[in-house]
């Protein structure tokens, strides 16, 4: 199983240089037909995944990799403990949403790279999507509802977007509320 660390932008009431220009970068596809090199990145993006309970999806920058690569549960969203079974995930390389639809919804997300905090984000309820999978084969996938969020979510990580990006409705815990509130407000 994969030791990598998952970058976020604080931690400890601190803010983490290091992680920033990792978190905001925008990815470059992953060569296809996948190396040895490719294959590793996709197995190690798989195995950290596999080792949280924490989160319903992992996208390659949030352990230093620059490339588009995705993974996340495609069920049991709200159970903490999942079966971890290759069918419970999809890995997702090289994604392009070809067509988003419906009404804009928000709802509160959460981030493994921005810890502590929720946003409200208004997402579509369902998109369309060309992408490779984990061993390469071109696939085209519709997804909705709260997997349509995922998705979404992930691929923000793609173009260096986060949560804290989307201008919503931000909520923390009371106790973290100075720090917070320096990193948030503006400069007068």
């Amino acid at each position: 199983m994969s030791d990598k660390k998952i970058y976020t932008l604080w931690s400890d009431d601190r803010i983490n240089e290091e992680s920033i220009g990792i978190l905001r970068a925008t990815c470059e596809d992953l060569p296809l037909p996948l190396n040895a090199e490719g294959e590793e990145m996709v197995r190690t993006l798989i195995d950290t995944f596999l080792t949280r309970d924490d989160g319903v999806g992992l996208a390659a920058p949030q352990i230093g990799f620059l490339k588009r690569i995705i993974v996340f549960r495609n069920k049991g969203f709200d159970e903490r403990s999942w079966s971890k079974k290759p069918e419970d995930y999809e890995v997702l390389i090289n994604p392009r949403i070809t067509q988003a639809r419906g009404d804009l919804v928000s709802a509160l997300e959460g981030c493994l790279s921005c810890p502590d905090i929720q946003v409200e984000i208004a997402r579509y309820p369902e998109i369309k999507l060309r992408a490779f999978d984990r061993k390469g084969n071109k696939i085209a996938k519709r997804y909705i509802d709260y997997a349509a969020r995922v998705v979404q979510h992930e691929m923000d990580h793609l173009e260096g977007k986060l949560i804290i990006d989307h201008g919503g409705a931000l909520y923390y815990p009371k106790k973290k509320q100075a720090f917070f509130d320096k990193i948030f407000q503006p400069e007068e």
